[in-house]
């Protein structure tokens, strides 16, 4: 699996970062939830939902919409 979304539990922003994956037709992604995880929360905290390529590194932020997931997915070593 190429890309992880990594979210909280009961994060309105993180629900929404899920449908626009579905939209954008991404393909199968990893959830991964911070909570109770330090190193995570340090990194992640106030930047949930973050997507990253997991061959690449580069992560997408939110907000994000369709487009963008687009060329993320398409493009994930360029920028």
């Amino acid at each position: 699996m190429a890309l992880i979304l990594y979210q909280r539990d009961d994060c309105h922003l993180c629900d929404l970062a899920i449908e626009v994956l579905a939209a954008a037709r991404a393909g199968d992604f990893r959830n991964v939830f911070i909570d109770g995880d330090a190193a995570l929360e340090e990194r992640y905290g106030l930047r949930v939902p973050v997507l990253r390529h997991v061959e690449t590194g580069r992560e997408l932020g939110w907000p994000f919409d369709v487009a963008a997931v687009g060329a993320f997915v398409a493009h994930p070593g360029s920028g």
